[in-house]
């Protein structure tokens, strides 16, 4: 199948050849052809220019072609940060924020991430996959090409297994680009209360040993905030799953800085994530770093807390990537329009900053950027085709609806424009 994409009014993010990540100020750069066109071909980006230059088409077989006057082409959303596999959702916790309780509160009232554990641990792998199949559809519906998922809800080895194990038939049954990450220091398992040191042994010489036999997980994470694993513990973890191949992923600064962040950029540590709470020895430490930096403003929005501080960072030469955080107690969405929004309007990003954090970032924090997140020859043809508008920061702008009128997925027509 091939597809042309013609008229198009601007084809934002467009490279001969792409850089691995953009820092600083190059993130206010998102190159543009206007009035252009794109070819798709076996699911790749075969060709893309000026009309100008456009020789016409010469041969018509198995081509579908899309006019695209007044609409601009970007790269799809490449989602760097989500427990999408779970077991149900919490809103009755929604309700306990608003009447005022912290999620520190819900937590040790057995709430929280304890509660997802509870719910997935009498759910069979054929269960949570019937669960997690809709939600993966729906996030490539609203234009994400590309998805990092986490475990983290099972908290013993069964059932960290068996979630990364429907992780990566997810990604057998929908094609879409997935990297896995090893959370089981999500949290303290129930049965382990007040046996915290015999839960991280089990993590380190059972889970990560177990999940390596399998292949199961690209990265390993650890929660590293107060109340769940400090810095010393989750510096084992992640040395434990470099023993096994295993980079790392990991939340940190969420509601305090524990001083973790210049420690895991020496471990060379792919992305820190959450950094809702920054000091500037983090910042430093991310000043022309490759450990990618990763604002979750979804869940800021959600639980009223801090946005990250992202005009710190990219000013002080940071990487950065925007993700969802989609999870059901603190961010349940996968909208990355809506965080890409969120990044303009409380984090005083610019439209391009966002949508490159929102794509090649967000491609680089999952090691794809070879592969996703730009309009470039060869690259996986993902691509977000907007409303007719006359800017692309109509896109951000409109954040009360989705811009995003078409969606293309490997080459395949997910979501139609229609005139």
């Amino acid at each position: 199948m091939r597809i042309l994409i013609k008229n198009i009014r601007g084809l934002a993010g467009v490279y001969d050849d792409a850089p691995s990540l953009l820092r600083g100020k190059e993130m206010d750069k998102l190159p543009m052809i206007e009035n252009a066109f794109l070819a798709i071909e076996d699911g790749k980006i075969a060709l893309f220019g000026s009309m100008d230059d456009w020789g016409g088409i010469t041969d018509w077989r198995n081509l579908e072609v899309i006019d695209a006057e007044g609409r601009y082409v970007l790269p799809a959303w490449c989602d760097s940060h989500t427990h999408l596999v779970f077991a149900g959702s919490r809103e009755l916790e929604f309700e306990d924020r608003i009447k005022g309780l912290t999620y520190e509160q819900i937590a040790k009232r057995g709430g929280g991430i304890l509660n997802s554990a509870a719910k997935l641990a009498s759910m069979s792998e054929a269960e949570l996959f019937e669960k997690a199949l809709p939600r993966l559809s729906e996030a490539i519906e609203m234009g994400t090409g590309a998805m990092e998922m986490k475990s983290g809800y099972g908290l013993s080895t069964k059932n960290e297994l068996k979630m990364l194990r429907v992780i990566k038939d997810l990604q057998k049954e929908t094609g879409i680009a997935i990297k896995s990450s090893f959370l089981g220091a999500h949290a303290i398992a129930a049965d382990y209360a007040g046996k915290r040191r015999a839960y991280i042994d089990l993590i380190l010489e059972e889970m990560i040993p177990a999940v390596a036999e399998e292949k199961l997980a690209d990265y390993v994470d650890a929660f590293c905030e107060e109340g769940y694993f400090s810095v010393a513990e989750t510096m084992e973890i992640v040395a434990r799953g470099a023993e096994y191949g295993m980079k790392s992923k990991i939340h940190v600064n969420q509601f305090n800085a524990l001083g973790a962040i210049p420690e895991l950029v020496k471990a060379g540590a792919v992305s820190v994530d959450h950094l809702e709470v920054l000091e500037e020895a983090d910042i430093q430490a991310l000043n022309g770093a490759n450990t990618i930096a990763t604002a979750l403003p979804l869940c800021s929005l959600f639980l009223s807390i801090p946005y990250t501080l992202s005009r710190k960072l990219i000013d002080n030469n940071a990487a950065l990537a925007i993700a969802t955080d989609y999870n059901p107690g603190s961010a349940p969405s996968s909208n990355m329009a809506l965080a890409v929004s969120l990044a303009c309007i409380k984090m005083n990003m610019t439209p391009a900053e966002a949508i490159n954090a929102a794509t090649l970032n967000g491609a680089a924090a999952m090691e794809l950027a070879d592969t996703h997140g730009s309009i470039t020859n060869g690259k996986v043809a993902n691509v977000l085709i907007t409303e007719k508008c006359e800017h692309l920061s109509f896109l951000p702008y409109s954040f009360g609806k989705s811009a995003i009128a078409g969606v293309i997925n490997h080459g395949k027509v997910i979501k139609a424009i229609e005139e």
